[in-house]
């Protein structure tokens, strides 16, 4: 069913000279999806309307070159709805689609099932491609002058790593990371993988004599599929570090980017689109970790193993410099940490040991690592300048480029220079043994709205939960069964105010398929009697069900204490509880969850969203508390008080919104297929005693509720 939309009529003008012969787009669109259209030839296709409606809306707003949104329930069949018309707009148009996905399940659907699918179907040829960041690829050239300078790059286990990859090498047809059994070690991979500035078509490329010799880079190989490839597959995190790059990720700088890949004339569908603000705000900020400076540094040279560039290179003078700034390095973290801990042994909300504390002013350490850089940066411009190997000057010329931007990186978070950003340091690595600095813009809209929204191609983003209200509701007042009214959040958040939007509702019977129970007697989740009162609940549904749930939670101690306290009794049901953090991976967790159908999952954040489970081993799903976020991360906390510096009440504005949207995808795990059905209980009465708790029910689809 179509809940809201302002779709528009197609802008294409039937005079202008097309061939009135040959149906428009919107037509055929409109037709591949209809009752007896060639979709419905596919033995597994049902006709749903919805996923016509937003076929159709695709179409008009690729036609029109202007930005969409579109919430799809679940059951819509959203892919498709945005596939076929990409690919129809991109071949009339000669144009490049980019399908940008935030989960790699959905990238390898698209690319293993959904595109193979339309390819043998549709009435166009067109050609796809998995879009990978060059650093996955091996390049032969490097290869070669790895091994040729082993010695004095390596350590005798890493000559050993490298003589692996030279064996893999010439098996190996995709030459990418994901062609191993045991990845690399990061350090060799680094020196023989594709790199910006050292392999290019120049170099690596067809024709040259590195080709000629070792065979083609492997990147060079997928840089060719890519910039043939009519449609574009790749992840949210990728698609804004090539928007930053501004096309440097994939080409050289005398190319010419007209034909796009990142942005110039590509148009581009983001799936899962509730996560755009959120990757954004991470890779258009600045990042710069100790890890990262010492890793960039010992490049040149390393003073423990006194392997590096400079060994290969013959410069003593350079290996102090290096030293020093490594020292320097060194000594700035350990500085940063000291001042840290202070500042978080002074802090009134101190609870437990900090893993990202907020920067509030300037200068937190005295910068003592820009001038040992940018001495050897100094050096290093000597250097290259005297060189007469085109290739040693290569990796000179990068290595320059790197130190630079770690330079500039620690000076603009020491100094606070980018305006309007929130500034932190994170504990980084399995252990929190490293440590990063961090800035991020506080609000990414005006970042998006410009560089993404405001680029002049269509941009369409997508998702089962982007709005924060249904406006089919019948308990909504009038004037709030307005266009969209839930989409309005999103469409701010990310900076497309002005785009088309509709919200198309489930084609599932929430009403048949499912019940909503909300303990009504359960006591606040900030009282100590909390946590019993969750046990008896738990217990409650889980036996309704022998099994066959996930229990979601927000805070993993609780979670692991609920979990013990209630390992007799599934022991006594025969129900094996899986744990969260407790040993197995997430994606075993899931699978042995799938298998033992009678199992109960307790999970996190990243079982709230993104999960998969049809059929009869989900038929249960417990939330134990609405998923309001703490405001611990600096980000959250600077988005909070800029809503309140400018008189707003960032709880409504921000912290209600972001919570039903995390709500509804908790909710969304049980219903995944048409036969589904099952119960989702509530284990937090503030839906029934707080007045913002309706927003949390009106947000969720109708069906049957009872409170107990």
């Amino acid at each position: 069913m179509i809940l809201s939309t302002d779709y528009q009529p197609s802008d294409s003008n039937p005079e202008s000279g097309a061939n009135p012969e040959v149906p428009s787009l919107e037509t055929q669109v409109e037709e591949l999806f209809g009752p007896d259209g060639l979709l419905s030839q596919a033995s597994n296709f049902e006709y749903r309307q919805p996923q016509q409606a937003m076929a159709t809306g695709v179409i008009r707003a690729l036609e029109a070159d202007k930005n969409c949104v579109v919430e799809a329930g679940t059951g819509v069949g959203k892919s498709l709805a945005y596939l076929i018309p990409a690919i129809l707009f991109g071949q009339a148009h000669h144009r490049k689609a980019l399908i940008c996905t935030h989960t790699i399940n959905l990238q390898e659907q698209l690319a293993e099932k959904d595109l193979p699918m339309l390819q043998r179907i549709l009435p166009v040829d067109f050609s796809y491609t998995l879009l990978k960041g060059r650093g996955n690829y091996l390049c032969t050239r490097r290869l070669a002058r790895a091994l040729q300078k082993a010695d004095g790059l390596f350590t005798s286990p890493e000559i050993a790593e490298l003589k692996r990859v030279e064996a893999w090498a010439k098996e190996t047809t995709d030459g990418s990371l994901s062609d191993f059994d045991v990845e690399p070690d990061p350090k060799v991979w680094e020196a023989v993988a594709s790199e910006r500035g050292l392999c290019s078509p120049k170099f690596c490329g067809r024709g040259s004599e590195s080709a000629s010799l070792h065979g083609e880079c492997f990147f060079q190989k997928a840089r060719r599929r890519f910039m043939s490839a009519d449609v574009l597959v790749l992840n949210h995190a990728l698609f804004f570090s090539n928007l930053t790059l501004g096309l440097a990720g994939y080409m050289d700088e005398d190319e010419d980017p007209g034909e796009g890949l990142i942005f110039r004339n590509d148009f581009a569908i983001f799936d899962e689109a509730q996560h755009l603000d959120r990757v954004a705000s991470r890779h258009i900020g600045l990042h710069v970790s100790s890890g990262q400076i010492r890793f960039n540094l010992q490049r040149l040279w390393n003073p423990r193993t006194e392997k590096g560039l400079l060994s290969t290179l013959r410069k003593g003078p350079m290996v102090r410099q290096v030293a020093d700034a490594i020292d320097e390095a060194d000594k700035l973290f350990s500085d940063v940490e000291s001042a840290c801990d202070a500042a978080h042994d002074k802090s009134p909300r101190r609870q437990r040991d900090w893993s990202e504390l907020r920067i509030r002013e300037a200068e937190l350490v005295d910068d003592t690592v820009s001038l040992p850089l940018q001495r050897v940066r100094e050096s290093l411009g000597d250097l290259i300048e005297a060189s007469e190997d085109e290739e040693s000057t290569a990796e000179l010329i990068e290595c320059n480029r790197r130190i630079g931007e770690i330079r500039e990186a620690v000076s603009t978070f020491i100094g606070q220079s980018a305006e309007k950003h929130v500034y932190w340091v994170e504990r980084t690595g399995r252990q929190g043994q490293s440590l990063a600095l961090n800035a991020a813009p506080i609000d990414t809209a005006e970042f998006l709205r410009h560089h993404l929204f405001g680029r002049g191609v269509p941009v369409v983003c997508t998702s089962a939960t982007l709005a924060i209200a249904d406006p089919e509701r019948s308990d909504l007042p009038p004037e709030q069964k307005a266009l969209c009214p839930g989409l309005e959040y999103f469409l701010k958040q990310v900076g497309a105010e002005t785009a088309r939007r509709a919200q198309l509702g489930s084609p599932f019977d929430y009403q048949q398929q499912v019940k909503l129970y909300i303990a009504g007697r359960m006591p606040d989740p900030r009282d100590d009697e909390y946590g019993d009162a969750l046990v008896h609940w738990i217990e409650h549904f889980v036996r309704m069900t022998h099994g066959k749930a996930f229990v979601l939670f927000t805070n993993g101690k609780l979670m692991r204490d609920v979990a013990a306290e209630l390992e007799p009794v599934f022991d006594d049901l025969g129900i094996r509880a899986l744990v969260q953090g407790t040993g197995s991976p997430r994606a075993a967790m899931l699978e042995e969850f799938k298998r033992d159908t009678d199992s109960v999952l307790f999970g996190l954040d990243s079982f709230w969203q993104g999960v998969d489970v049809p059929g009869d081993a989900l038929s249960n799903v417990i939330i134990t508390r609405l998923p309001f976020a703490v405001p611990d991360h600096p980000l959250i906390e600077a988005r909070v008080e800029s809503i309140e510096a400018r008189g707003g009440n960032a709880f409504m504005e921000f912290n209600v919104p972001e919570a039903i949207l995390k709500f509804r995808q908790g909710v969304g795990r049980l219903i995944r297929t048409g036969n589904d059905s099952g119960i989702v209980a509530v284990l937090d009465n503030r839906v029934l005693t707080k007045r913002y708790g309706e927003h949390f029910l009106n947000s969720l689809p109708q069906m049957e509720i009872q409170t107990v």
